[in-house]
């Protein structure tokens, strides 16, 4: 160990930390003019495709700072809110009407709509210079993810994945514990997570009905295979959307428009470990176990593991990814009574940044106040209160777990209250130095580099790597055996017929708003 914190062979970043470490170095400041954008005082004019669910969050997130001019969405009845909180934006079911009519006032665009369609309404804001800022998880197919970081590289605008986490205080800690090698090589890392909390493994789809008149449902479907609606019917398992099939937010469980729980939370949950472990392309993937199969829609529950080689200095990982728990996984080497990934609440408030020290030297605590998406940070004193006044109801399953041959680490959904496992190790621990810049919140950070600073924590050539990566799993829940995957050519060479899952379906009436082929 150096007497900065880290040792010498982990102080080697590559493409992974674009944006975390500014290009320039740690006090470069773009020329904006010479750059052509604007001041960092002038506000940027959003449009926002998607006004319900997330997308009133994203569009409130950018709010607070920017202009809002133009909003799209499908569904007049899940728009209602937002659309009565920004009653002076234009509105639009078409979103490609609406940048046809707006584009000459619009900067930027954020798109939070339903997986599927995400690729082909960035990649037409893209082609117009409009900067993006595009939900987890991406794309719904490998072939759409590095065709968004082709045309964000092509077209030379700022983009941001939404996935909060990378953003965070613990997601940079985390990292900078592997890196100062506290828990020592790690070969191996869990994630889960309770969802779907969608309906999953349905066998068979109900008889259609009416279409609302409040939606748009050929428009809705946009690129995907013509299909009647259908609002469920009597019977149907609805979840949390209870009584619509495929609405608000059940088309997470379809494998035509989302990517089940991987696509839901993987891109927050193995945030960290893909930052920390400089994480690229698996040798291989596999399905090890799966619960409740469907011909059209994700399993109830699985178990998928993925393999990579080793990376620099770093040694050859297994991480395995467990959806649809009810608790935290019973991983073997953690003590009896630890909690995993996210803390529980306490019955009180508690002071953020106490107990253990904020650095190795100058380094100080994170500050509790920083401004949005930066994430709670580790306390001690909530692990006093935890054990004063154990919960009575357990926190949420979802969390990753690093098993290093050193130690291990854990990390919450958002990469929240990093930790060492026992817990008791944090007593008198000292983070490392910080060695990765801060974020200002993600999505001022994107906002920041659409004015001329810095690439965003999770631009699309940090986004798009991890997400290839994360989509074959998604691959693998739907083939027998493992997928074993050359990026280069980017084709699965052991199943030929698994190839089919690489490239998105495009409806005829759509092709044209999509390049035939990768640049």
């Amino acid at each position: 160990m150096s007497e900065k914190g880290f040792t010498r062979r982990h102080f080697f970043y590559g493409s992974l930390l674009a944006g975390a470490v500014p290009t320039g170095g740690f006090s470069s400041t773009p020329s904006l003019k010479m750059l052509g954008y604007k001041s960092p005082n002038e506000k940027l004019n959003i449009a926002s495709i998607g006004a319900g669910g997330k997308a009133a969050s994203d569009i409130r997130g950018c709010a607070t700072t920017e202009n809002i001019v133009a909003i799209c969405d499908v569904d007049d009845k899940s728009a209602a809110a937002i659309y009565k909180a920004f009653e002076k934006p234009p509105k639009y079911r078409d979103w490609r009407k609406m940048l046809d009519k707006e584009g000459d006032g619009i900067d930027a665009v954020i798109v939070t709509i339903p997986d599927f369609m995400h690729t082909v309404a960035a990649y037409n804001c893209m082609e117009r210079g409009k900067h993006v800022y595009v939900q987890k998880p991406l794309t719904r197919t490998i072939w759409e993810a590095r065709l968004m970081r082709e045309a964000a590289n092509k077209f030379k605008v700022a983009t941001q994945m939404g996935n909060q986490g990378y953003s965070n205080e613990g997601t940079r800690q985390a990292a900078e514990i592997v890196w100062a090698g506290d828990i020592g090589n790690v070969t191996e890392v869990h994630a889960w997570t309770n969802r779907p909390i969608w309906p999953q493994g349905v066998t068979q789809i109900p008889a259609p009905t009416p279409v609302p008149d409040t939606l748009d449902w050929d428009l809705w479907l946009g690129i995907a295979k013509e299909r009647p609606y259908t609002s469920g019917g009597e019977g149907y398992p609805g979840g949390y959307a209870r009584g619509n099939f495929y609405q608000p937010s059940n088309w997470r469980g379809f494998y035509d428009f989302g990517c089940g729980a991987l696509g839901d939370m993987a891109c927050h949950i193995l945030g960290a470990p893909n930052l920390a472990l400089k994480l690229g392309s698996p040798t291989s993937v596999e399905c090890i176990m799966k619960e409740g199969v469907s011909d059209f829609q994700f399993p109830k529950k699985s178990v998928i593991r993925y393999d990579f080689p080793a990376r620099g200095n770093m040694p050859a990982v297994k991480l395995f990814w467990h959806d649809g728990l009810s608790e935290q996984p019973k991983i073997p080497g953690v003590p009896d009574g630890e909690y995993l990934g996210d803390l529980p609440s306490v019955p009180r408030p508690q002071t953020q940044g106490q107990g253990a020290r904020g650095g190795r030297g100058a380094g100080a605590a994170p500050d509790p106040r920083r401004p949005e998406g930066t994430g709670p940070v580790f306390s001690w004193s909530k692990i006093e209160a935890l054990k004063e006044h154990p919960p009575t109801r357990p926190a949420t399953p979802d969390g990753s777990l690093f098993i290093g041959d050193k130690g291990m680490m854990t990390t919450g959904t958002y990469g929240d209250d990093t930790r060492l496992i026992p817990v008791e190790n944090m007593k008198d621990y000292e983070f490392p130095n910080q060695i990765l810049t801060r974020s200002p919140g993600h999505y001022h950070d994107w906002i920041r580099s659409a004015k001329g600073g810095d690439p965003s924590c999770s631009n699309f050539n940090v986004a798009s790597p991890f997400v290839e990566w994360m989509l074959l799993g998604v691959i693998a829940l739907r083939v027998e055996g493992k997928v074993e995957w050359d990026p280069v050519k980017m084709r699965i060479t052991n199943n030929a017929d698994a190839n089919k899952y690489v490239r998105p379906y495009v409806r005829k009436s759509w092709e044209k708003y999509l390049p035939g082929k990768l640049a």
